[in-house]
């Protein structure tokens, strides 16, 4: 008799159930993709949007995101114009590497650069410069060919119009892919900026995270001003390199721009939001725009 309570019992509970998914779709509500982003410094779930308006800089801990080269652009240049220069150069494979020329396809579609490196002209509160932004997001915005022949092009194409130059350093250093060919890039960029000196006209190196190797060992420390953002990783050899030549455990802020700073390495940190300001000031300090 019980049992029998309990078997009708559950067919009640089991037809209501089916009345419910009948006549009611319960839907399972999710944040769509993109919609939030967690900070890697405070964890803190940011909405995009916000985090995009605040150029892409956490509210709360001021960590700063890395931004891909267009995106430097658009905030540096004056109403988001400029014109990019240098465009389609032919993919190069010198050491003919495994995969490496469909690797650089690959990431041709996947982030709509043509190299690691945007060069620009254009100008910055009414005053003309040439700028160079590089991009991790193509190979880790390591140095090729390619990149150093458009950085070497831009310089002397600063040189010849008597423009101020502004690169935009972000990379893990050479690419190895190409081996001695990419080592010949630090040699090539050095020298094109040495003729920029020696015609008077001013460079600005902006240190953003991270710097390393080549890159390091060449223009991004040649600039006569070096800016950097906050805590970007600048220097050449890697935290375990060292630890483990030297014998010796680093400071924790070892590398960053704040440790670089107290070392002389690095004139000025500059936040992501007073970087356009602090770029105009110095232009105009060197008699830039009167």
């Amino acid at each position: 008799m019980i049992e029998d309570l309990f078997q009708e019992r559950k067919k009640k509970i089991r037809s209501f159930h089916q009345l419910i998914r009948k006549n009611k779709k319960i839907e399972k509500k999710e944040a769509p993709d993109g919609l939030y982003t967690s900070c890697c410094c405070c964890h803190e779930m940011l909405l995009t949007k916000k985090l995009q308006k605040n150029n892409y800089v956490c509210p709360k801990c001021g960590h700063h995101f890395n931004i891909d080269a267009y995106t430097r652009l658009n905030l540096l240049f004056d109403k988001e114009r400029y014109r990019e220069l240098y465009k389609g150069m032919s993919i190069v494979d010198p050491l003919n590497f495994p995969g490496y020329l469909n690797k650089i396809k690959g990431l041709q579609l996947k982030t709509q650069l043509e190299e690691a490196v945007v060069v620009a002209d254009g100008k910055i509160n009414q005053i003309k410069v040439t700028v160079c932004v590089m991009d991790t997001r193509f190979l880790m915005g390591s140095m090729g060919s390619i990149v150093g022949e458009k950085i070497t092009k831009a310089i002397e194409y600063a040189t010849r119009h008597k423009r101020p130059l502004i690169i935009f350093t972000c990379s893990g250093g050479a690419r190895m892919q190409e081996g001695i060919y990419s080592l010949m890039q630090m040699a090539k960029t050095s020298a094109a900026l040495a003729r920029h000196n020696q015609a008077g006209l001013l460079y600005i190196s902006y240190i953003t995270h991270p710097t390393t190797g080549g890159v390091t060992a060449s223009f991004a420390t040649l600039g006569d001003l070096i800016i950097s953002e906050p805590q970007a990783l600048f220097g050449f050899a890697g935290r375990r390199v060292i630890e483990s030549t030297i014998k010796e455990k680093l400071p924790d802020d070892f590398q960053t721009a704040e440790f670089m700073e107290k070392q002389g390495f690095i004139d000025l940190i500059v936040e992501r939001k007073d970087m356009k300001t602090m770029i105009t000031k110095i232009l105009k300090m060197h008699g830039l725009g009167e």
